[in-house]
């Protein structure tokens, strides 16, 4: 994976304050030309540190407030299966290989505690699955962010220099 540098992070914390502005407006108040910017932001979503925009979308915005956190344990000779049967379910919008008590560590959304029940049967009937618990999350105390991390690389003395 291309590693960020202090430009790259400038450039990612000002497209999060302004989104819709136009890139050569930013890169003007950054001081970079626009075919920097625009190279640049292309090696981010080339180099795989960009993910779609599609997954900054709020799962309630969808009618999916609910928001829950299945940890899985696999037959590990099937967890190829599981992972196909996974990726089947819409609702099932993150999933990580974990150490530990689980297999996997699965984020769910759902639009009421009755679809939550749905969405869980169907991880459960899928084959491979072994066992299964579900945290439903209730309060947001720190969002998924970045800005904090990038703001150090941003002020931090560039490689080379």
């Amino acid at each position: 994976m291309y590693s960020l540098d202090p430009i790259d992070a400038r450039i990612l914390l000002a497209r999060d304050e302004a989104n819709d502005t136009p890139l050569i407006e930013t890169a003007a108040r950054l001081g970079i030309s626009r075919n920097t910017m625009h190279a640049r932001l292309k090696r981010l979503r080339d180099g795989g540190v960009l993910d779609s925009p599609s997954t900054t979308v709020f799962p309630a915005a969808l009618g999916r407030p609910v928001l829950a956190f299945v940890a899985l344990s696999a037959s590990q000779q099937d967890i190829d299966s599981v992972y196909a049967s996974l990726s089947e379910i819409p609702e099932v919008i993150e999933a990580h290989t974990t150490t530990g008590d689980s297999d996997l560590f699965i984020r769910v959304v759902a639009r009421d505690t009755a679809d939550l029940h749905r969405v869980t049967q169907l991880i459960q009937l899928a084959p491979g699955v072994q066992r299964t618990s579900t945290s439903i999350a209730t309060t947001q105390v720190v969002p998924r962010r970045m800005s904090p991390l990038l703001r150090r690389l941003a002020n931090s003395t560039p490689r080379g220099s």
